[in-house]
């Protein structure tokens, strides 16, 4: 009897904690559905209006869901807002700008993290004032260099300020990552005889994946979606990037919201294809940089 009324009191407390348990993951599921729902619903809405005929763009949900959907919008908007030219110049330009951030990123963050040389705080610490500074207040600065060096209305120009303005942040990220690598592991390639660069390439680069997937993602999300700096430079129709090509085709086609919404998922295909490939290391990469940095 004794052992009996003992042991009640524990199996109580633990059915409790039990439930309390159930109760607060139901809640936390709860919280993120409702905010999956709040995050999807202007991309599903984007998509319900750029499949229907403008005359049911403004109805109801409802009407958006029901009916028919075509893509007629998408193949009228690629072909009258001559999207193919603007479309391969930004998957151009954010390639480039992915590829050249990626090199010129890791390698600078490789020397931050590895090597003592003069001023080299003083360096780091200039790129960390830069992450401060908006981006809209270099545009007179940036707008004169490219003046001075030719750079006015070509897609050089928009490349490497590209490179520019994304270079900083992922170099302060890859440098917290590579400051987390053990010393160990390249001294043990510095006896075997590996230098500097083979240290670099081969054993540094392929343990930064989730870093560099997380680079890629960030740079190519900055020059696919750049807009002030390409309406600044950029007047001849072949060169224009997508978004500054949708914002004139939406404005000629204000009261056409079909169109515009047509437009604008097209230009979300690329970005969607981006993460999706990297989303694995993504979460991992900038968690690992913000806290080593």
């Amino acid at each position: 009897m004794t052992t009996r009324h003992r042991t009640r009191p524990h199996t109580t407390v633990r059915a409790s904690q039990r439930r309390r348990r159930r109760w607060l993951t139901a809640g936390r599921y709860l919280v993120l559905s409702l905010a999956s729902l709040v995050s999807l619903g202007p991309l599903v809405y984007l998509l319900l209006v750029s499949s229907r005929e403008n005359a049911y763009s403004l109805t109801s949900p409802a009407d958006l869901l029901t009916g028919r959907h075509s893509l007629a919008n998408y193949r009228q908007a690629w072909i009258a807002g001559d999207l193919a030219q603007s479309f391969l110049n930004s998957i151009v330009l954010a390639v480039g700008t992915t590829g050249l951030v990626v090199l010129l990123g890791s390698m600078m963050a490789y020397g931050f993290a590895r090597f003592r040389f003069p001023g080299r705080g003083l360096l780091f610490a200039l790129i960390v004032v830069e992450l401060m500074v908006p981006s809209i207040m270099l545009i007179i600065p940036q707008f004169i260099l490219a003046r001075d060096l030719h750079l006015l209305d070509s897609r050089w120009g928009l490349l490497l300020v590209y490179v520019g303005t994304n270079l900083a942040f992922n170099t302060f990220l890859l440098r917290g990552f590579f400051a987390g690598v053990p010393v160990e592991l390249e001294e043990s390639m510095r006896i075997d005889g590996a230098g500097p660069w083979r240290r670099y390439w081969q054993l540094m680069l392929p343990l930064a994946k989730p870093a560099l997937a997380t680079c890629a993602i960030f740079s190519f999300l900055g020059a696919w979606d750049e807009y002030v700096w390409t309406m600044t430079i950029i007047s001849s129709p072949d060169k224009r990037t997508l978004p500054l090509t949708i914002a004139l085709f939406s404005g000629a086609h204000q009261t056409n919201w079909g169109l515009t919404f047509a437009a604008s998922a097209i230009a979300l295909i690329p970005v969607l294809v981006v993460f999706f490939c990297c989303q694995r290391q993504f979460v991992g990469g900038i968690t690992a940089g913000a806290l080593k940095s």
